[in-house]
């Protein structure tokens, strides 16, 4: 049965998380004066980024992870909607551009990021990722192999934090585009992710079998009602974010455009 108490305290998880959070004060603090001189500590920023880091150990670390590993489908939903959603949006918020420019501004790796980081690619990469990896034989052997797991996760968090570059760039270098363009893309992205979400939705087979032959931990949730809970979760937080991404750009590009020209 699960272990409410159970928290996890592996190396590669938590020592992943206090690396990340230490390279950020590091750059944050110390080697701020040199890399934007005068630049003040990015406080609300700094804020982001660490709920960033602790929002993903609350979905993978947490008892969320044994839930939805050994017993529920919608409860691994539930936590691969925080990584691909929250997480990498706050991650993208809390780094400022003088931190993220200086890894993207070496020469050589101006025309494969230039390509990697158009929406089209964004897009479609984010969509693909997400997509493939609910195929029954890969659900089904990251429920089997640990390490398939973390790989799972960890891609991801990839192809989430390139579905959000688009939206909220943190770079000069590569800055997000224009409203009108950033509409479109968060729409066609999710136009993309419904073969996905009708596929979990509408199949008639129980898509992965061990939901099928788990222990039920919730009283009349049937294995199928769960994978139905399960596509209808992925479909609902995928539009409620795509609307309020439709919405906050639709706003500031009205008040942009409500601004006099100079001269």
């Amino acid at each position: 049965m699960i272990d409410w108490r159970h928290w996890h305290n592996e190396p590669f998880l938590t020592g992943g998380l206090i690396l990340a959070g230490w390279l950020y004060a590091i750059l944050a603090g110390p080697l701020r004066p040199r890399l934007s001189p005068g630049e003040p500590y990015p406080r609300g920023r700094a804020v982001l980024f660490y709920a960033a880091l602790a929002l993903f150990y609350l979905a993978v670390g947490s008892p969320l992870d044994q839930v939805g590993e050994r017993f529920l489908l919608s409860a691994h939903m539930v936590q691969h909607m925080l990584i691909m959603y929250p997480v990498p949006l706050l991650m993208l918020l809390g780094l400022p551009a003088w931190m993220v420019d200086p890894v993207l501004s070496p020469s050589r790796l101006r025309a494969p990021l230039r390509l990697l980081f158009r929406p089209m690619t964004c897009g479609v990469v984010s969509v693909a990722v997400i997509s493939i990896w609910h195929a029954p034989f890969l659900y089904e052997w990251t429920l089997q192999d640990k390490l398939a797991h973390v790989g799972e996760h960890l891609m991801f968090l990839a192809a989430s934090l390139l579905y959000w570059w688009p939206l909220a760039s943190p770079s000069r270098i590569f800055p997000a585009p224009g409203y009108g363009v950033r509409m479109l893309y968060a729409f066609g992205t999710e136009v993309g992710m419904i073969p996905v979400s009708a596929y979990v939705v509408f199949s008639r087979d129980i898509l992965y079998p061990t939901y099928e032959y788990a222990p039920r931990v919730v009283a009349g949730l049937s294995p199928a009602d769960d994978q139905l809970l399960a596509g209808i979760i992925m479909k609902l937080v995928g539009m409620a974010v795509t609307l309020t991404v439709l919405g906050v750009c639709f706003f500031k590009w009205s008040k942009s455009s409500d601004r006099p020209n100079p001269g």
